[in-house]
C-alpha cells in the first residue's frame, strides 16, 4: 500500500514537472491570428508572393479569408500550434450558413474549416462564385 502511494506521488511530481517545463518553453497554448498584419505575414509565408488586398478574420481569430490583386483566394486556418493555408481553385466546397462560411478544399490533409466571418461571410461566399472547377488562378 505504501509503495503504491509512493508511486502515485512520484507520478504526480513527474507530471507537474513536465507541465512546468512545457510552460517555460511556451509549448502548446492557444494560438490565434493577432491582427490583419499577422494574417498577411502568414499568407506570405504560405505562398511566396501572395500579398492580400482584401482579408477578413474569423471572429475567434483561428482562420481568415484573403484575396490578392490577381484574384487568387486563400483560406488560412489553425492547425495545431501553426497555421495552414490553401489557395482555392473552385467554389464547390464552400457553404454559407448565416455568418458562418465553411470551406472544404477536398484535400484530406487540410480538411474543412468553418469560419465565423460575421456579415462578411455573405460577401465572401458571393465573391467566390467566380472560381470555377479547374481554374488555374
Amino acid at each position: 500500500m505504501l509503495s503504491m502511494a509512493i508511486q502515485a506521488g512520484a507520478s504526480l511530481v513527474a507530471i507537474l514537472l513536465l507541465a512546468w517545463i512545457a510552460a517555460r518553453l511556451r509549448l502548446g497554448g492557444d494560438v490565434r491570428i493577432r491582427d490583419e498584419d499577422h494574417a498577411r505575414q502568414l499568407a506570405g509565408e504560405a505562398v511566396d508572393g501572395f500579398e492580400p488586398v482584401a482579408l477578413t478574420l474569423d471572429r475567434a481569430r483561428i482562420g481568415a479569408m484573403l484575396r490578392d490583386a490577381q484574384g487568387r483566394v486563400m483560406v488560412l486556418r489553425r492547425n495545431g500550434s501553426h497555421f495552414a493555408a490553401r489557395l482555392l481553385t473552385d467554389h464547390s466546397g464552400v457553404r454559407l450558413d448565416r455568418n458562418l462560411l465553411t470551406v472544404s478544399t477536398g484535400e484530406r490533409r487540410f480538411g474543412s474549416v468553418t469560419l465565423d466571418l460575421g456579415a462578411a461571410a455573405q460577401e465572401w461566399a458571393a465573391s467566390l462564385r467566380h472560381l470555377k472547377a479547374g481554374d488555374a488562378r
